[in-house]
């Protein structure tokens, strides 16, 4: 039962966030943005797609382990800081990488302090949501893949916000 929870809690808030950039992307586009990165971001959709699918199949193959409390906790505190980080970025958020012309990057909460906090948050999140229930193989995998992808897409957005 707590892997139900926690898997659908996870698909909620991912499906969220989803509509929340949506929601943002049409209030980017009317303030003139222009999308930048096109090319990976459906790379991107797919791993973290994969990411969910994985965390499901590696669940039900190994027996389904039991929950890691420390792991939980680790993981709602790295929700925490993405929470700030988002919150940070208002309505400039957005899983699309958005450049408004004349505007300039956030610097308030995290990104003070930070270049990339959310890419830092998500790092954490890939790694720490497979430990909760001890699922090694796809912490390791999805890791690797998610270092490949983030450094594609911070590349791409240094470039556009040069």
């Amino acid at each position: 039962m707590p892997f139900i929870i926690f898997i659908t809690f996870f698909i909620l808030q991912r499906l969220s966030e989803l509509f929340i950039a949506r929601r943002n992307e049409k209030w980017l586009l009317q303030q003139g943005a222009v999308e930048y990165g096109r090319a990976h971001y459906p790379f991107m959709i797919a791993m973290h797609t994969l990411f969910i699918v994985s965390i499901i199949a590696e669940y039900l193959l190994r027996g389904q382990p039991p929950i890691d409390w420390l792991f939980l906790v680790i993981f709602l505190i790295v929700l925490s800081f993405k929470f700030w980080a988002l919150s940070s970025l208002g309505k400039y958020w957005n899983t699309k990488i958005y450049r408004i012309p004349g505007v300039y990057p956030v610097k308030k909460g995290p990104y003070k302090f930070l270049k990339h906090p959310n890419y830092m948050e998500v790092v954490c999140e890939i790694a720490v949501i497979p430990l909760v229930f001890h699922l090694y193989y796809t912490a390791i995998i999805f890791t690797i893949l998610n270092a490949a992808m983030l450094t594609v897409r911070i590349k791409e957005e240094n470039r556009v916000w040069l």
